[in-house]
This record gives C-alpha cells, structure tokens and sequence, in this order.
C-alpha cells in the first residue's frame, strides 16, 4: 500500500465532520443504498429485522452508522501516523471478524458497504465531493476492511 498523505487524512476528517452534521437523515441513506443492493443484508443488524422499512429516529441504526464511519475515520488517522490499521481499544480486530464470519458476511457485502459509503459522504459534502476525496475515503475503507477480513480467516 501507498502511504496516506497528510492531505487525503485531512479530506477524510472534514468529510468525516460533514457527515455527523446530519446522521440521522445519513444513516437511512446508507442503510437503504446498502438494502437496495442486498436486500437480504436487513438479517444481520438487529436494527433492522424486524422491519419492513428502514426505521426513522432510530438510535441504534444511527450509532451503528455512525460507528463504522468514525472507525473508517480512524483507520485514515492510523494509516497516516502508523501505515496500518488498528481499531479503538474496546473493539478488537478478533472480535470484529468473529461477528462478521457470526453474521455470514461475504466479499459481496464488503463492496456494497464501500458502495454506500462513498455516496453517503458524497451527499454529506455535496458539492466538495473530489475524486481526492473518493479515492482517500475509499483506502481508508479497504485497508479496515482487509483487517477485518484478515481477522475473519480470509487470505
């Protein structure tokens, strides 16, 4: 991996500040973009189970957005001051792959999520979304998602 450049860490934490300005009205487009791709993926979040729709004032959804796009965040950070990814201290990579193998979770579900990232950022920063800005979220997002992996069994 190229090493992430004070610039791309800096384009990901204001991205990252846009979108918690508005994670209610983010996290349903995030969890619908992902649903509308893999309908099936409602099953492996409590949160959304038992609905039907995507559930609106919803405090566990919106956490659970907001977690993996500060954990996203972080990993931008990390890979700027360490060249690898770690996660915060109450969360291990070896908890985080043994709920993504628990949950059934596929390379498939890993592309979407990346998917649905980028265009909720997208939406967050309007009209100062930049391919600069796609590509350093879109790093950030793979190498956490190769940690996780690693973490799940996967070469």
């Amino acid at each position: 991996m190229d090493g992430f450049t004070k610039e791309q860490e800096a384009l990901v934490n204001s991205s990252w500040e846009a979108f918690k300005k508005n994670i209610p009205q983010l996290s349903i487009f995030f969890y619908t973009l992902i649903l509308e791709k893999v309908p099936d993926a409602k099953d492996m979040f409590s949160f959304l189970k038992y609905f039907d729709v995507i559930p609106h004032n919803n405090s566990t959804l919106e956490a659970h957005a907001e977690l993996i796009f500060e954990m996203t965040r972080d990993s931008a950070v990390q890979l700027r001051a360490k060249g690898k990814v770690d996660v915060a201290d109450d969360v291990t990579l070896e908890y985080l792959g043994s709920v993504h193998v628990q949950k059934g979770v596929i390379d498939l579900h890993f592309m979407v999520f990346k998917e649905a990232m980028l265009k909720t950022i997208k939406k967050a920063v309007e009209d100062k979304w930049s391919e600069e800005l796609d590509c350093a979220w879109g790093k950030a997002y793979d190498e956490l998602a190769a940690a996780i992996k690693k973490a799940m069994g996967w070469p």
